[in-house]
């Protein structure tokens, strides 16, 4: 078992354990695989949620560009929301965690087929 299946055991269990979601494992390998390198690095694998100009990143960098979202107030607030259900004292907010919680909150799935 390689390094990113690995990782992809962790994010599963993080989405069952603190999100008390049971992910599409299909789906989460697949928003996994996307993030690319970031994963393996300690700072870019995870989402620094108090940082403005990180949740600015997710939006403009992820929903808008790989989701193609359109820019709204909407968007902040689920970044907002995926955060919550994840835990804000929750001290490692893994990217892919947070990029499947809101591919699934728009109903993007499509988007990784």
């Amino acid at each position: 078992m390689g390094k990113r299946d690995l990782l992809i055991i962790q994010y599963a269990d993080d989405l069952k354990s603190k999100c008390g979601i049971t992910p599409d494992m299909d789906l989460l390998k697949k928003v996994t695989i996307a993030c690319g390198p970031s994963i393996y690095n300690a700072d870019s694998a995870t989402v620094a949620a108090s940082d403005r100009s990180e949740l600015e990143t997710v939006k403009n960098n992820f929903l808008i560009k790989k989701l193609g979202l359109s820019d709204g107030p909407e968007l902040l607030t689920a970044i907002n929301s995926a955060v919550d259900t994840y835990g804000r004292s929750e001290r490692n907010k893994f990217r892919p965690v947070i990029y499947y919680l809101l591919v699934k909150h728009f109903g993007k799935e499509t988007v990784y087929t």
